[in-house]
């Protein structure tokens, strides 16, 4: 955009105006995988398309359906944010989602337990252990727009303070608190979970550190990242218990029981092993 174009405020999912930035837009496009050419060439056919109080929704579908006809791993890779939101509003996936990612760097993972605190039992989204420390994860899954606000940091605080106090609980290491959110952390949150001691992961927070930073550089992407895949084929996969993409690869047969036609199994693991990084098991066709 030139100095001499008047800035477009664009309406963001939390209702706010913001400034479009090409630069930002920019910035997302490579990120994701795509080359500067089709990066540039997207926002210039995009640039026309602005128009004072477009959502920010309306921009990303435009240009990911672009970048989907141009290549679909970084399509995949720039849908990521809108694919954790499609685990579905339960909050169940997303808790199994998260617990996956602890237990593909290391950790031994338990769901949906039942802890007995000092005062009352709590149920622990996830539990985590790594050598001697036992850390206890409160996953909250919110729609877009939607912050994690202080109030619910204060109540997980809260739990967790009765589970590390309670006498069963007594354990070599540290007992952790988790508090993570698909989406973003107030800044009240923030201040709390600092001063409290009480561990916080937003899609961006910590910076560098976020969701978006662990799933990208850990490559453990969602199913719903997949853009051959139907909302239909998703949901059953989900259903099935299948919530990484690299669990295709080590399990195609899922596929079969998803529903997903045989016809369209082979795109499927293509654009699997694509966004992995990895080569398809041998005898996988």
């Amino acid at each position: 955009m030139s100095a001499q174009q008047a800035v477009q405020y664009v309406r963001k999912s939390d209702g706010g105006l913001v400034a479009f930035s090409e630069k930002k837009l920019l910035r997302s496009l490579t990120r994701s995988g795509a080359t500067a050419e089709t990066a540039g060439g997207i926002i210039t056919s995009l640039r026309h398309k602005i128009y004072p109080g477009i959502t920010t929704r309306e921009i990303y579908d435009q240009a990911f359906g672009m970048l989907k006809d141009i290549t679909r791993p970084a399509a995949a890779r720039y849908h990521l944010k809108r694919a954790i939101l499609e685990l579905g509003p339960s909050g169940f996936p997303f808790e199994q989602f998260i617990g996956e990612l602890f237990r593909r760097q290391g950790y031994q993972v338990q769901t949906n337990r039942i802890v007995g605190g000092r005062c009352v039992k709590h149920e622990v989204d996830v539990l985590a252990t790594a050598g001697d420390d036992l850390h206890f994860i409160e996953c909250k899954y919110h729609q877009a727009g939607i912050t994690c606000d202080v109030k619910i940091a204060l109540y997980v605080h809260a739990r967790f303070q009765d589970i590390a106090h309670a006498s069963d609980m007594k354990i070599a290491g540290k007992t952790v608190g988790w508090l993570i959110t698909n989406t973003r952390f107030s800044s009240d949150a923030l201040q709390f979970g600092k001063c409290a001691g009480l561990h916080l992961l937003s899609w961006d927070y910590p910076s560098g550190k976020g969701l978006k930073d662990i799933i990208d550089r850990e490559q453990l992407y969602p199913v719903t990242c997949l853009t051959t895949l139907s909302h239909y084929e998703k949901s059953r996969l989900l259903h099935l218990n299948v919530v990484l993409c690299s669990d295709l690869l080590e399990r195609p047969d899922v596929l079969k029981k998803a529903e997903v036609p045989q016809d369209k199994v082979g795109r499927v693991l293509e654009e699997t092993g694509n966004l992995c990084n990895k080569r398809l098991r041998a005898g996988v066709h």
